[in-house]
């Protein structure tokens, strides 16, 4: 039995996790174990006892380093870990852990090393109830990384990926806050074949998004940086 590794960056969402790691366990993939590995960024409430609670294996930052720095870790462990392929997916309950078996079937087949799970593919039916900045940023930020990248993504910003043991490994995330659009662009300049994937969306009930205004000052210096990386 291979082991299918299921990345779960955490900050304060214990209103959440329980459902989703329950969720995830219920998941069956042919041939692999699923395991969660909860990367705590400094939760403030029961994130952490929860997820344990819910047997998954919990990284803990014992302050608040950022989502990069979180799935850094994550990709990390999972790695470590002897993992054949490893999914990622945000903790508030946004995208549906129900649709890890078709993300990781393109690596799982051999055709990607990285997935895109997009929102987008499916004509956006599903992002009714976005609220209109995220909707027009989405599109800004994912319109720069496929002028970036040569290459036409559907959704760059998404938090739902699947990934090759070997292209967890070699993963570089060059910016602790953020890591939509410099992950990308680092693995597509490292040859990495990537697909995209339709996947299902809801907005978040629970807690609130560390996507602000203060968004895209920290997310094109990143770019910037990373373009830069030799």
């Amino acid at each position: 039995m291979k082991l299918l590794a299921v990345v779960v960056p955490a900050k304060d969402e214990q209103a959440t996790v329980g459902e989703l790691l329950a969720r995830i366990a219920r998941v069956r993939v042919p041939g692999h174990e699923l395991r969660a590995f909860v990367v705590d960024d400094g939760s403030t409430d029961r994130t952490a006892e929860i997820s344990d609670q819910h047997r998954a294996t919990v990284l803990r930052h014992p302050a608040n380093c950022g989502l990069g720095a979180a799935l850094r870790t994550g990709l990390r462990a999972a790695v470590e870990a002897g993992a054949d392929a490893v999914v990622y997916l945000d903790a508030d309950l946004e995208y549906s852990p129900e649709d890890i078996p078709s993300l990781v079937e393109p690596v799982l087949y051999g055709r990607a090393d990285y997935v895109l799970g997009s929102r987008f593919l499916d004509g956006g039916r599903s992002l009714l109830g976005m609220k209109p900045h995220r909707w027009a940023g989405n599109h800004v930020f994912t319109a720069l990384l496929s002028v970036l990248a040569g290459r036409r993504i559907s959704d760059g910003q998404t938090g739902m990926r699947a990934f090759s043991r070997e292209a967890a490994d070699v993963a570089e995330i060059v910016h602790d806050y953020n890591y939509a659009q410099v992950l990308t662009l680092d693995l597509l300049r490292k040859g990495t074949r990537m697909e995209e994937v339709p996947v299902s969306y809801s907005v978040r009930k629970h807690g609130e998004s560390f996507v602000n205004w203060s968004y895209p000052a920290r997310v094109l210096p990143a770019i910037w940086r990373e373009l830069r990386n030799p």
